[in-house]
């Protein structure tokens, strides 16, 4: 393997303090005791998933390709960028008074704010060193994840949405239009808010076809959740059937995702990961394996090459498999490194895949968005 660039570095962001949030035991991530279960299971959510990739990414074959940086917490005043006062008051005070389930599955609990805080500078810390050409590609290694969280919402594990202050501060910092690629299994609901009605911000999701789940989730995810006013058309959805995989979420990238974005000519991208999109995620029920992250990581790369002038963010979201998460993470960034052949091999890797259907659908995507799209048309 060649020695690393300095413009093939992957410059990480964390701190161990992110480790701090504890998210506790129960059924699933209820956080409930029934009382007739000997054994009680973490909430997926939970900190040994990111220590994997952490030492997976210091003692793994890309490690040479890792440069290493200092996570700090984010500012109060830096946060309303993106969330309003009364939100962050509200966990302000959650924290203060002992912690509390803010929604479905997501308790800011003694620790979690403050690793929060840690998350979404650690965040801006990443885009900032790539906005000061300090280096071209930032990786914030980061937890609690932030993309479910809405300017005035909690939501999906989610307290700061992470990517959407650093997508605020590249706007503040000059960027004339940014591209969010988010392929977390779940719908990226959060940015996609955030942003709805700017024609400066593209936000694309591939998520599983799941809806709405409740209050703190009303947006569905559907492809006619297309932005407003100027920003109508730059929300893109592209909700994928269950069990789609490698060949269905290759197909989405190459005849949706990369058309849009060479229409778009963003001069930042940012890549919103979660390898719960993985066929063995406890959380998903789509089926990408560790060569299918790596072929998204590559086509991504490639992009940012072509629009970004090789700029591109990686923020951490979901991904529950303890251990297969972090080695989809290795792949992802191999592509990202276009890594010549891959440097480990799938523990799991075999999942059959009809993609016959999830083609259909995304053929039928790209025929609304052609015809509803005003930037798309011609595309």
């Amino acid at each position: 393997m060649a020695l690393p660039s300095s413009n093939n570095l992957i410059h990480v962001f964390w701190h161990e303090g992110m480790l701090k949030h504890d998210t506790g035991k129960g059924v699933f991530d209820t956080g409930m005791d029934p009382g007739f279960l000997d054994v009680l299971e973490k909430h997926p959510e939970n900190a040994d998933r990111v220590k994997n990739m952490l030492s997976i990414l210091k003692r793994g074959p890309i490690s040479p390709f890792i440069s290493w940086h200092q996570g700090r917490p984010a500012l109060i005043s830096e946060l309303l960028s993106f969330h309003t006062q009364e939100y962050i008051n509200e966990l302000i005070e959650a924290d203060r008074t002992g912690g509390k389930e803010l929604c479905g599955g997501t308790f800011l609990n003694p620790g979690s704010w403050d690793a929060a805080l840690l998350a979404a500078g650690s965040t801006l810390s990443a885009m900032k060193h790539i906005i000061d050409g300090h280096g071209k590609i930032a990786y914030a290694l980061v937890r609690p994840p932030g993309h479910h969280a809405q300017p005035a919402q909690a939501d999906g594990y989610c307290f700061l949405n992470n990517a959407g202050l650093a997508v605020q501060l590249a706007l503040d910092g000059g960027c004339r239009k940014v591209a969010v690629l988010d392929i977390d299994v779940h719908y990226g609901n959060g940015a996609a808010e955030g942003f709805y009605h700017s024609d400066k911000v593209l936000t694309i999701s591939l998520h599983m076809n799941h809806g709405s789940w409740g209050p703190s989730h009303p947006q569905g995810g559907t492809i006619d959740e297309l932005g407003e006013g100027e920003g109508f058309g730059y929300n893109l959805n592209i909700p994928l059937p269950n069990g789609t995989g490698d060949k269905g979420y290759g197909y989405a990238m190459q005849h949706l995702v990369v058309p849009a974005i060479e229409k778009f000519e963003p001069d930042m991208m940012v890549l919103v990961v979660g390898q719960d999109s993985s066929a063995f995620d406890p959380n998903g029920r789509q089926c990408l394996t560790m060569e299918g992250y790596r072929e998204i990581g590559r086509t991504v790369r490639g992009m940012s090459n072509k629009y970004s002038n090789g700029r591109l963010l990686i923020v951490q979201e979901g991904g529950y498999h303890v251990t297969y998460a972090a080695y989809c993470l290795h792949m992802a960034l191999e592509g990202v490194l276009n890594v010549s052949e891959p440097l480990l091999s799938d523990p799991i890797a075999y999942y059959p895949e009809d993609e016959s259907f999830s083609t259909k659908v995304i053929e039928a995507i790209k025929k609304y968005q052609k015809e509803v799209v005003p930037f798309l048309k011609d595309a």
